[in-house]
């Protein structure tokens, strides 16, 4: 299989378009038409589903794209590798973040990366259930927590712990739990998210113990903001990340519960090996760390924990 053939797929796999794939490449609809169809017998199989206007893939299409994604983004750094050390970042960049934080941080670092970088393409794609890096094609993660597998690096970005909290309200009305037992008794908001144990909350190591609480309530999602709008409003008890309710807390608007029990939950930077010394990767996790540092520098990212239990 060529390179041009795995370009041209995820060209039209892109576009979902013959007309429009066309277009871009300067030969005819039925042209593209032909080249996916020899594609197609040569391998076997059906990639694309066809209607009059679009196109879409099959499962073996999806399949050949994830592949092809990465291959092509391997080949590309193979060529990079070779070029000088004036090297400018270049090609596409793909990105996957959590929902919240994206929103925060990554889609602004993208914008002003794209205004420094125009040579850049960056497709960021927003999870809050990690994602397979090799196999879905990704250059970069921003996770929380998540220690890399043997065949992944990991650059820390920034410190960050997840604290229970709950909002003035919900404390008024149902009292602050004075240990973790007092939890079975109180409403509490979970994230349900894919291979996660939702219903046990563990809290980093005390005295030589690992402690942990089951919780239950009424409201339980997949999405964490709509968690946290929740918990605003008074329905529940909610294990949130630090850098996500800090200036909250600040503000009076939430409260921390059982300050001295918390989850560390590190910010970051996670991609292959072989990106590691690549020029697009490096620069874009360099702005980002930028952006949190002064983020932090203007207003601290962070509450220890001491400040912490006294707002508390």
């Amino acid at each position: 299989m060529s390179e041009s053939d795995l370009g041209f797929f995820v060209l039209l796999a892109q576009r979902e378009s013959f007309v429009e794939t066309a277009r871009e490449i300067g030969i005819t609809a039925s042209a593209v038409s032909r080249r996916l169809a020899r594609l197609e017998d040569r391998l076997g199989v059906r990639l694309m589903n066809r209607t009059t206007r679009r196109v879409s893939l099959t499962g073996e299409g999806e399949a050949y794209l994830n592949k092809a994604i990465r291959l092509l983004g391997e080949i590309e750094e193979l060529e990079n590798s070779l070029r000088s050390g004036s090297e400018q970042p270049s090609g596409l960049l793909r990105i996957n973040a959590t929902f919240g934080f994206s929103r925060e941080y990554i889609a602004p670092t993208v914008s002003a990366f794209c205004d420094t970088y125009p040579d850049v393409e960056v497709q960021l794609v927003v999870t809050d259930a990690p994602m397979n890096l090799i196999e879905q094609g990704f250059d970069l993660s921003i996770r929380f927590g998540t220690p890399p597998t043997s065949n992944l690096v990991q650059r820390m970005l920034q410190r960050n712990r997840r604290f229970m909290c709950a909002s003035p309200a919900y404390i008024e009305k149902h009292g602050m739990p004075e240990n973790l037992e007092d939890l079975r008794r109180h409403s509490c908001i979970v994230l349900r998210q894919e291979h996660d144990i939702y219903d046990i909350w563990r809290f980093d190591e005390r005295g030589g113990k690992n402690p942990s609480a089951r919780v239950s309530g009424g409201l339980s999602t997949n999405d964490g903001d709509i968690a946290r709008e929740w918990m605003l409003n008074g329905h529940g008890i909610m294990l949130r990340s630090e850098w996500d309710i800090a200036e909250l807390v600040r503000k009076g608007r939430l409260r921390v519960v059982l300050p001295e029990y918390f989850q560390t939950a590190n910010i970051a930077a996670i991609y292959p090996e072989r990106h590691h010394l690549t020029a697009k990767v490096r620069a874009f996790v360099d702005l980002l760390a930028e952006r949190i540092r002064t983020a932090d520098s203007q207003a601290p990212f962070q509450v220890n924990a001491s400040e912490l239990s006294k707002i508390a």
